[in-house]
C-alpha cells in the first residue's frame, strides 16, 4: 500500500548540499602553505563525508607526512576547522534540483530537516549563508545527542523536534549518501534513500545495493522524481 510523506530528513554535506568544492580549497590553500602538493580535488571531495580528520590525512599522506603524531595532526584539523568557519560557504550551493523539492515539500506543508555529524556551528553558519536556516524545520547535529549516526538515536530525536511519533518513522523519508546514512535511518524504521551522486569512494560504489537503502538515486533529478513522482508525496 501506498503511504503518505510526513516529513523528509536529510544528510547535509553529499546529500543536500554540494560542499566540496569549499573543502578542496581549504585543503589546497593549507598544502601551499606548506609548500606541498594538494592532492587531487576529486580525493578529497570523496573523503568529505568520513569528516574533517580524513581529509586532513589525505592531504599529509599524499605529501609524505603520514608519521606525523597525534598532537600535529590536531592541531592541522583544528587549523583546517578554522578556515572553513571563517570562509564556510563561497561555492557550496545546494545540489541541482533540490531547490525545487525544498520548495514543493513547503507548498505541500510536508516539513523536511537535516540530521549531520557535521558540528553544530558550523551547520548553523552554512545554513545561515545559503538562507536555509529558517526554513530547516530541524536540524541535529552530534552535539544533540549521546550517539551519533550511525545509531538512531539522532534520527529520533529529529522525530521530535518535528512533533512526529516513533510509530509514525515510516512516513519519515532519511536521505543521505553514506553507509551510517542507511543504517540510522534503517534502525530508525524509516525507509532511505541513497545519494549514489554523494561523496562515495570508488571501491565503495561497488557495493551500494548491499548497504541496505530502499532506495537508490544516481543524481539529483532522479531524487527529485523520486520524491515528487506524479505530482504525490507517496511512496510504496
Amino acid at each position: 500500500m501506498a503511504q503518505f510523506i510526513k516529513a523528509v530528513l536529510f544528510d547535509l554535506d553529499g546529500t543536500l548540499i554540494d560542499t566540496a568544492t569549499d573543502f578542496v580549497r581549504i585543503i589546497a590553500k593549507m598544502s601551499r602553505e606548506n609548500n606541498w602538493q594538494p592532492p587531487r580535488a576529486v580525493d578529497v571531495r570523496e573523503q568529505v563525508s568520513a569528516g574533517a580528520s580524513a581529509m586532513v590525512r589525505l592531504m599529509l599522506n599524499a605529501n609524505g607526512q603520514a608519521g606525523v603524531d597525534e598532537a600535529t595532526l590536531l592541531e592541522f584539523r583544528q587549523q583546517f576547522l578554522d578556515e572553513y568557519a571563517a570562509d564556510i560557504c563561497v561555492d557550496s550551493c545546494l545540489f541541482s534540483e533540490l531547490d525545487d523539492v525544498l520548495n514543493t515539500l513547503e507548498r505541500q506543508g510536508i516539513p523536511w530537516g537535516i540530521v549531520t555529524n557535521k558540528p553544530r556551528h558550523l551547520a548553523e553558519l552554512l545554513l545561515q549563508k545559503l538562507e536555509l536556516s529558517e526554513r530547516c524545520s530541524a536540524l541535529v547535529c552530534p552535539e544533540d545527542v549521546s550517539r551519533s549516526k550511525p545509531d538512531p538515536e539522532p534520527m529520533y530525536m529529529a522525530l521530535e523536534k518535528l512533533s512526529i511519533p516513533r510509530g509514525a518513522s515510516g512516513c519519515v523519508l532519511y536521505v543521505g549518501d553514506h553507509i551510517r546514512d542507511i543504517e540510522a535511518g534503517n534502525a530508525a524504521g524509516m525507509p532511505t534513500v541513497l545519494a549514489a551522486y554523494g561523496y562515495i569512494p570508488p571501491e565503495d560504489q561497488k557495493t551500494l545495493k548491499k548497504w541496505g537503502a530502499n532506495y537508490i538515486v544516481d543524481t539529483p533529478q532522479q531524487l527529485k522524481q523520486l520524491l515528487l513522482a506524479s505530482g504525490k508525496f507517496e511512496y510504496t
